[in-house]
């Protein structure tokens, strides 16, 4: 896998990751960027709640966003004379700034949070610029699909560019916390249809990160690991390989919920090794055509990358994936009404064992 970077014509960073068996012409020539774009966005401003002490971004940007735009005006397909997408050439895998961030453009502010202590500090009107990064991962350039559309080999390259992209935000001024994830479906809210995902670089570390962290202060540094052992000796185990386990966690909140560890410690992509992201590939990549094999059409879901903080946890929180889905039948959502929405309190539709066992059944369906 080769990585190309390169700047888009507004001054936002682009990356191309060209697949181990690229069919892309060799020499790594791309096209330049030759629109004439409007100046990049003010960086937003986050105010914090004083009853919770969670900080909130308000990016009035992200108004502006494209929604649902037919396969001739896709902003993420290679750049035509017709279409002056986002990427200008041909591509396998494209890493770009995103044009409406939630957090950035600037890294640093007057303004920014100084540290983790001002962050934690909680009063009435407290407000922050919301620096950070935020960008868009495109998983192919073709207009429709997910990850679990692509090959294998593009599967791997993906994953490499998540483990780049996860070294490279952490080292910028700061960030908090790497978040990757994909959106698939428009039940979930998704407004392109191309095969894309996206990193966030948090200014601060997350709500449900922060309670992460009180859980295994309270419970022992190796609450992952006897979590781990505890899944792999009950009945919910999904898929099982010899670096990673997927398993329909003990207290679901979701119909379809699926979480992924990896056998060891480790706090983030860019510390898994070559042979750890070999295996995830093709596993997460199954997973995620099971649910397809589920219904008649395909799963909405959200998977999410929970990682590790940039600065604090790293020897005790471990990478984990998080996919869930709020379908609960072939035509039925479960919607988040006044218990789970307004109370943070979940009911489950369904147990975890029974939903397990339904997983399974789509998750066999899939040997490529």
């Amino acid at each position: 896998m080769t990585f190309r970077p390169t700047r888009l014509a507004d001054g936002r960073e682009l990356i191309y990751v060209d697949d181990a068996d690229t069919t892309l012409p060799p020499g790594g020539e791309r096209s330049v960027d030759a629109r004439t774009l409007d100046p990049r966005p003010a960086t937003a401003t986050m105010r914090q709640d004083p009853l919770t002490g969670e900080w909130i971004s308000i990016a009035s940007n992200r108004q502006n966003r494209v929604f649902l735009p037919p396969a001739d005006q896709d902003p993420l397909a290679p750049q035509t004379a017709a279409n002056p997408s986002e990427v200008p050439a041909l591509y396998d895998v494209a890493v770009f700034e995103n044009r409406s961030p939630s957090f950035g453009p600037a890294l640093e502010d007057a303004d920014a949070p100084r540290d983790l202590a001002d962050l934690a500090e909680i009063g009435l009107e407290r407000s922050r610029t919301s620096v950070g990064r935020c960008e868009v991962v495109c998983f192919s350039p073709e207009h429709e699909g997910s990850f679990g559309s692509q090959t294998v080999s593009r599967a791997r390259t993906v994953v490499e560019a998540w483990a780049q992209r996860t070294e490279a935000l952490s080292g910028m001024p700061g960030v908090q916390q790497i978040f990757p994830f994909e959106n698939r479906g428009q039940e979930i809210g998704v407004t392109l249809p191309h095969p894309h995902g996206q990193i966030y670089a948090y200014p601060f570390i997350t709500p449900r990160t922060t309670a992460l962290l009180r859980a295994i202060e309270a419970q022992g540094d190796d609450l992952f690991a006897r979590i781990l052992d505890r899944e792999q000796a009950g009945p919910r185990v999904l898929l099982q390989g010899e670096h990673f386990t997927a398993y329909v966690p003990f207290a679901a909140r979701w119909p379809i919920e699926i979480h992924v560890l990896p056998h060891r410690q480790v706090a983030d992509f860019a510390g898994l090794t070559e042979a750890e992201k070999d295996e995830l590939a093709p596993f997460y990549r199954r997973l995620l055509r099971g649910l397809d094999e589920l219904y008649p059409t395909p799963t909405p879901y959200i998977a999410a990358w929970h990682q590790a903080p940039v600065h604090v946890g790293r020897d005790t929180v471990r990478l984990m994936l998080q996919v869930t889905s709020p379908r609960r039948s072939a035509d039925k959502l479960k919607y988040l009404a006044g218990s789970e929405a307004a109370m943070g309190a979940f009911i489950g539709d369904v147990a975890p064992e029974a939903q397990a066992e339904f997983l399974r059944s789509g998750i066999e369906k899939v040997h490529d």
